[in-house]
């Protein structure tokens, strides 16, 4: 058995991805934040759907159409294959935990 919030990372001067769980049609995924966002010309376009929940802290995603969503702890979403978007918040004093769980 093993805790999502095991062996979390001590350097938070960069984000962190850590895939829990990858086969042919999931990829679950760990990634810890604090303060990070996308690049600025950066958007993920993803051949997969994601659906990401935070487990702590706080987010931001912003879609190429211009709406922003903030994920508070316990808040999820479900994001279609091909829905340009980015992270554009983190929160900067305190760890972000998101769960990410892309699938075909």
């Amino acid at each position: 058995m093993e805790s999502i919030y095991s062996n979390l990372p001590d350097d938070h001067t960069t984000e962190h991805f850590f895939d829990l769980i990858r086969t042919e049609n999931v990829r679950i995924e760990r990634i810890v934040s604090h303060g990070q966002n996308s690049p600025e010309s950066g958007w993920y376009d993803q051949d997969e759907h994601e659906w990401v929940i935070v487990l702590e802290g706080a987010g931001t995603i912003q879609f190429e159409d211009g709406r922003e969503i903030t994920l508070d702890k316990g808040d999820y979403i479900n994001i279609p294959a091909h829905a340009r978007h980015r992270v554009s918040w983190t929160e900067p004093d305190k760890m972000t935990l998101w769960l990410a769980v892309f699938y075909r």
